[in-house]
């Protein structure tokens, strides 16, 4: 940027921003978030069962998560169903009242819910709550008659 001064000489201004090295900046943070965003959330992408009463997590719990290919987490951790009951075991005084969630994606077939509800009993945890997600309803603005 130019500028003339009163005796008509032409001088240049040193205030000009560089704002390459601003947007390099702000281009890396914006990878930056959506790398570690889906990292923050929960780690297993399921796709839970829809009921109508939902009741809200209150607690921290150990987590039990079977994936839509069938593969078993344990708080986002891969294990074999075979190690489930001893890692549910392990560090816990009274596995009888220990509870745990378990979230597993709607089409996995019935079988491998049961096979790894029969691994959580096999640990002596009785107390078991199934994740789901509420039936989100659409209410239509006025639909009664004109």
């Amino acid at each position: 940027m130019a500028f003339t001064t009163a005796n008509g000489q032409t001088r240049s201004s040193l205030a000009e921003i560089n704002i390459t090295p601003l947007v390099d900046v702000v281009l890396v943070l914006l990878v930056i978030f959506m790398i570690t965003e889906p990292v923050l959330q929960s780690g297993i992408e399921v796709n839970v069962p829809k009921t109508r009463t939902v009741r809200q997590i209150t607690e921290q719990r150990m987590v039990v998560t079977i994936d839509h290919d069938q593969r078993i987490y344990l708080n986002d951790q891969p294990i074999n169903i075979h190690d489930l009951p001893v890692k549910l075991r392990a560090g816990v005084s009274d596995p009888s009242h220990q509870a745990i969630y378990l979230r597993a994606d709607q089409t996995v077939p019935f079988g491998a819910f049961a096979a790894v509800m029969d691994a959580v009993k096999q640990s002596g945890i009785t107390n078991v709550s199934v994740v789901t997600q509420p039936i989100e309803t659409k209410e239509t603005a006025g639909s009664g008659g004109e």
